[in-house]
């Protein structure tokens, strides 16, 4: 209808869909669902095979255990027994046997790289890989040149070498109060979306996102420092400080001693999920089955998560840590209705269907003020530079489709001078689940650039809106231009259904 390119969430590649239903689900037989494998575990059944003793496994060895009753994987040099999991397993037998004797970490992290399976087959664990003796490194002298702030050219791939961004390097220097790190990006483009810090004890870590890699400063500092710090971003320059204070005001030696995978500038696929607990702050019923939750950051972290991007959440659920991705959003559509106790960088909300069938929603709803929830730090590859010179844009949503949408609409009606109008339709099953009506009416009536549609798949009969489900007869009334040749972004996100009939 428009011909242009549409912007689905999650992105059609992203773990956020893969863990929504974007890959194939195979039904499962009745008492094969997650809890029923979760019940197993605990039962002291022999998982492996081996009697409860870990062994060490030869490629040679793995090779052999390639069928669906002898099914052996390894994942990061760990090797796991997942023949008595295949009939629980969502995707099915035929997923899994795709690694089946041999090293599935390539194919675990491009489908399942959110999910913890350490937590969830601890008890297939057979041992570790094998691993060939090799040559001993002077750790002294390594520690040298990686703390004098230079990147060891031995730390990036020759693809990033030859294709990747410049490398980035970092510096400190100190006053009798105050500990400055600063880090040399070496792009324009950076912000402070870009910078993820973390402080614990005498750990330091500071992940920086540069394009599609991840620049890692992970230090074991050499003094102790207070927990609130700040970070300033020179956008010109693409310069980062970080700026620590002592507790005690002596003049440091040196930063401190490298810890694993400092000073490095890795592929963002590659690199693992890091995760710090945050802590529930309020809960507030939003519809019938779906709350708002606000999490508070640690004083001793700066993470903003980037419009368009998502984060997991982890719960130990009955003694196995269970993670699910979920989009943060606003505090609130409308300015009047935020708290301004409380600063947006350090909260985090998220809006969250409680499915009360399920295993991971209903704990989240259980949790008390007060308690705590691992956070991970962002994923996603939506692009902010999609809204330069934007004129017109449109936003299909169904359900909790909506969460990315939230982010989006704040940002179009405050921050794109060029904007001329936002038109959102949104999907829903009745009245009662439509989240936020009130406030994305009052915002429509607030802004005239706003069009606001509902539509109902199972209304009353009272209803006097649009009903039905996403068609081409809905959308091309929809998707209408502003002026003819104004610049457009279509965002839509929603059920993989609804997601693939919308961009078709």
């Amino acid at each position: 209808m428009l011909n242009v390119p549409s912007q689905s969430f999650p992105a059609p590649r992203s773990q956020q869909r893969v863990a929504s239903g974007g890959r194939s689900k195979v039904p499962l037989k009745q008492g094969r669902s997650l809890m029923d494998w979760i019940r197993l575990t605990k039962s002291g059944k022999d998982l492996t095979g081996l009697k409860g003793r870990l062994i060490e496994v030869t490629e040679e060895e793995l090779k052999k255990h390639n069928k669906k009753d002898d099914c052996w994987i390894c994942i990061r040099g760990f090797v796991y027994n997942v023949s008595p999991y295949m009939e629980y397993h969502p995707g099915g037998e035929d997923e899994l046997m795709r690694a089946a004797g041999s090293d599935g970490t390539e194919l675990f992290d491009q489908v399942h790289r959110w999910v913890n399976y350490e937590s969830m087959l601890k008890e297939c664990l057979v041992g570790r890989m094998a691993i060939k003796p090799a040559v001993l490194k002077d750790y002294r002298e390594e520690e040298k040149k990686v703390l004098n702030g230079m990147l060891p050219k031995s730390q990036v791939t020759d693809t990033l070498a030859k294709e990747g961004p410049s490398y980035p390097s970092y510096d400190w220097f100190q006053t009798n109060s105050l500990v400055t790190i600063a880090i040399y990006t070496k792009q324009k483009d950076i912000n402070l979306d870009s910078i993820i810090v973390d402080h614990q004890d005498d750990s330091f870590r500071a992940e920086t996102i540069i394009k599609d890699c991840l620049y890692l400063i992970h230090i074991g500092l050499s003094h102790e420092v207070q927990e609130d710090f700040s970070v300033r971003v020179v956008e010109s320059v693409g310069k980062i400080e970080i700026v620590l204070k002592k507790k005690e005001n002596t003049s440091w030696d040196f930063l401190g001693h490298p810890l694993e995978n400092h000073n490095s500038l890795i592929p963002r696929k590659d690199t693992g999920l890091y995760y710090r607990k945050c802590q529930l702050i309020s809960k507030e019923n939003v519809t019938h089955d779906t709350r708002l939750f606000c999490l508070m950051l640690p004083p001793s972290t700066h993470l903003q998560v980037p419009i368009g991007q998502h984060v997991y959440l982890k719960l130990p659920i009955t003694g196995t840590e269970i993670v699910k991705p979920y989009t943060p959003v606003s505090g609130s559509l409308l300015s009047e209705f935020k708290e301004p106790v409380l600063p947006n960088n350090k909260y985090i909300y998220f809006l969250i269907k409680i499915y009360h069938t399920g295993l991971f929603t209903p704990e989240l709803d259980r949790l008390q003020i007060g308690d705590f929830v691992s956070v991970s730090s962002p994923e996603g590859n939506f692009k902010i530079s999609k809204f330069q010179e934007l004129e017109d844009l449109f936003l299909l949503a169904a359900g909790t489709g909506f969460t990315p949408m939230v982010k989006i609409l704040n940002y179009a009606l405050t921050d794109i001078p060029s904007l001329r109008k936002v038109k959102l339709m949104f999907f829903n099953k009745t009245e009662d689940d439509i989240i936020w009506r009130s406030q994305l009416e009052k915002l429509a009536f607030k802004d005239k650039r706003l069009d606001v549609e509902f539509v109902l798949s199972a209304p009353i009969s009272e209803w006097n809106g649009k009903q039905g489900h996403i068609s081409p007869a809905l959308l091309s009334e929809f998707l209408k231009r502003n002026l003819d040749k104004s610049k457009v972004l279509v965002c839509i996100c929603g059920p993989v259904p609804f997601t693939e009939q919308g961009v078709s």
